[in-house]
């Protein structure tokens, strides 16, 4: 059984996907800083850089969007036919939100995503399927189905929630996709750099990421989210998955118990079963995951506890690499194995580990020093860069919670004592930007708790503390007085 949870805070949605239970896949967006992937800008050209064959793209975002024109990399840019010009305007799609220092990653093959097809609106006649549908009848099927469907001049990418989906479902996208390529070619015309395109929200992208015959039901905690999706006709009827408006008062991953998971899915440390463990440390160049047999060690003969150490090791390195959306170059250093059968019989178990990821992922192989190479598309920020920011401390060379994860756990916590003890007021101690965010606007939580708990949220600033510190305490009602 697998099932969506959808929970909107007041600054913050996160995602979990379940799987019997047991969470495979973790998102997180601060509503203060949307995802700008998918939105489509008519930009103004900054800057041309010949030799790299790009050009660097104001978007009209604060920071230039970066823009590979060419179509391989050369020494220097030979021809100019692709080659924009400084001042020009130019339709462009982010594809890669900013990290760092670095700017957004743009493109102009502009595409638009639905729950069962990508529209290419100017590659003609290309209808790419994909991979993970096996059966070659359903290919050919759904290849045909949309060859028949597409404009000339349109291409598109099959995704692998098709499989089963008639004509009618796929023309129904398709008219869809290609509006909002219509009303993109309508908007075009203003001047850069401005929004031309806005993807959709939080949960409409999770829904349309995560649609499938597969998934049994999607579960959301906001009433005006779940108005919004029911309004898609997306849901309940026959074939479709349901749809669940969560309305207790426990907070929602609390009562599927995927709190501690989330909380675990950020941690530096990942126990195995044999007693080993995992380090997983992210750096701005590649994702490294370390193996290390601790407990395990000393246990019977020494090369089968490696090699038994290192596959489980492998399966759980696959499971963080999904939960944790993990990507771009990972390397992964298994316990040092002497057999080249082991190491083959490794390699092949994490290839049939990583089938089970929705994204992309290619294990390359191990190099002559014993590191496992693999590559994962890179898609969105990992699940730690969305929920911590860069310690104004250590600058930058360690992380903590960011402000609005702090402020979301407090909330979650509060809502707790109210929903399962007597207590029917809280004294929340914290800096003022903690508290603000922790209220939201106009005290938006407090006057939330007053309505549906009939409780009382008081604050105090409290000055020099740590950042991130907080303290919630439970005020014990005062007995009536005899009379």
């Amino acid at each position: 059984m697998k099932r969506v949870l959808m929970d909107m805070d007041l600054d913050m949605f996160r995602m979990a996907l379940l799987e019997n239970g047991e969470p495979v896949e973790f998102y997180a967006e601060s509503k203060r800083k949307e995802s700008l992937v998918g939105n489509v800008y008519i930009g103004r050209v900054a800057q041309v850089i010949p030799n790299l064959q790009a050009a660097f793209v104001d978007i009209g975002t604060g920071r230039n969007g970066y823009l590979y024109y060419g179509t391989a990399r050369a020494v220097s840019d030979e021809t100019k036919q692709n080659r924009p010009k400084a001042g020009e305007q130019i339709v462009v799609q982010v594809l890669k939100d900013a990290v760092g220092e670095k700017g957004a990653v743009l493109t102009r093959q502009v595409s638009f995503s639905g729950k069962y097809l990508v529209l290419l609106p100017e590659e003609a006649g290309e209808v790419g399927v994909s991979r993970k549908i096996k059966q070659e009848a359903e290919r050919r099927r759904i290849r045909d189905c949309i060859q028949a469907l597409l404009p000339p001049e349109c291409g598109a990418v099959v995704r692998t929630n098709a499989v089963g989906r008639t004509e009618e479902e796929f023309a129904k996208e398709l008219e869809e996709l290609l509006q909002k390529w219509k009303d993109v070619r309508q908007a075009e015309y203003q001047r850069a750099p401005a929004l031309l395109w806005q993807e959709s929200t939080f949960a409409l992208k999770a829904v349309r990421d995560f649609y499938g015959a597969d998934v049994d039901s999607f579960v959301v905690n906001d009433a005006q989210t779940y108005r919004q999706l029911k309004q898609t006709g997306d849901f309940d009827g026959q074939g479709q998955p349901k749809l669940v408006h969560y309305q207790e008062k426990t907070p929602l991953f609390a009562t599927f118990f995927i709190e501690s998971k989330w909380e675990k899915a950020l941690a530096e440390r990942v126990w195995l079963k044999s007693g080993g463990y995992l380090v997983i440390q992210e750096t701005e160049a590649c994702v490294v995951i370390d193996v290390n047999s601790a407990k395990a060690a000393g246990r019977g003969d020494l090369e089968n506890m490696i090699l038994k150490t290192n596959l489980e090791a492998a399966a759980e390195a696959a499971k963080q690499m999904r939960l944790r959306n993990l990507s771009g170059i990972i390397i992964i250093d298994f316990i040092d194995m002497v057999q080249e059968e082991h190491k083959k019989r490794l390699t092949k178990a994490l290839e049939e580990a990583v089938e089970q990821d929705r994204v992309k992922t290619v294990v390359v192989g191990m190099t002559t020093l014993g590191l496992m190479q693999v590559t994962r598309k890179k898609t969105r920020p990992s699940l730690s860069k969305q929920v911590t920011t860069k310690c104004r401390v250590c600058e930058g060379s360690g992380r903590m919670p960011s402000v609005d994860s702090v402020a979301a756990r407090m909330r979650r916590e509060t809502e707790q004592i109210f929903a399962s003890t007597i207590y029917r007021k809280v004294l929340v101690y914290a800096d003022a930007r903690l508290l603000h965010a922790y209220l939201g606007r106009d005290d938006a939580f407090a006057k939330k708790m007053l309505h549906q708990y009939q409780a009382e949220v008081d604050t105090e600033e409290k000055k020099g503390e740590a950042f991130g510190w907080y303290d919630i305490i439970s005020v014990t009602p005062k007995a009536k007085e005899n009379t």
